[in-house]
């Protein structure tokens, strides 16, 4: 099989091809321009470092959130097209499982965190069990208050992963001491890679979505539903 993994969840834009036996091309990019730029010309420039053409693609995997709303609209737009145009399967990987996975078989605890403004990140927790890893709390938006005390009913080394992490460490490491882990900047976005490879998995179990009612899992309300569901009680 060959997979292209699409990640848009985060300000980093990144894709990625791989087989069931190595990743054979990836890129990301963290630059100003908007993943709607970025994208497709990323998708075609991996297919060419692949040495594959789009026809020969035999699966689709995208990351399905929580993270940038916005830029969760333009990966599952373009992954839906594609998978539509093309004919193919398609998977969701859940973003923070995307960001968690180059992890799996790590001793202790991982918990991924991306800024979600407004104080909050966007966390879960897993636990590496052999060469996957089990999810003990699923993805949800949360301050770091909050999230501490969480993580006060697990006595294990926590490793934090994401963009969250350059943000909070100062309180992360002055609360947990040295059960906090901070993993290096090169991990603090989801991998193309990493989506590829989780979709890959699920593919080969026949586990697939529709690309037509697919949609992006944001874990909270956008600030539009925000203000829209106000005004309508407002004017009620």
């Amino acid at each position: 099989m060959f997979v292209l993994g699409i990640e848009a969840a985060t300000p980093v834009a990144a894709v990625a091809v791989t087989t069931e036996e190595k990743i054979l091309a990836e890129r990301m990019v963290n630059n100003r321009r908007t993943h709607s730029v970025n994208l497709l010309p990323m998708v075609r420039d991996v297919l060419t470092d692949a040495g594959i053409n789009k026809v020969q693609l035999t699966g689709i995997a995208v990351s399905s959130g929580p993270g940038s709303f916005t830029g969760l609209r333009i990966g599952m737009s373009t992954a839906r097209t594609l998978a539509q145009v093309l004919r193919l399967p398609l998977a969701d990987v859940p973003t923070l499982d995307a960001l968690a996975y180059p992890l799996s078989g790590h001793a202790g605890l991982v918990c991924p965190i991306l800024n979600a403004r407004k104080n909050e990140v966007y966390a879960a927790l897993y636990r590496s069990t052999g060469t996957c890893q089990q999810c003990l709390v699923p993805a949800r938006a949360t301050g770091i208050p909050e999230l501490l005390e969480l993580l006060k009913g697990y006595r294990e080394q926590v490793t934090f992963i994401g963009d969250g992490v350059a943000e909070y460490a100062g309180i992360l490491k002055a609360q947990m001491g040295e059960r906090a882990r901070l993993a290096p900047a090169c991990a603090s976005f989801p991998r193309g890679a990493a989506v590829a490879e989780l979709g890959l998995q699920q593919l080969q179990t026949g586990a697939t979505r529709d690309p037509l009612t697919l949609l992006p899992h944001y874990v909270r309300e956008s600030e539009a539903e925000i203000k829209w569901r106000e005004r309508c009680r407002n004017n009620g």
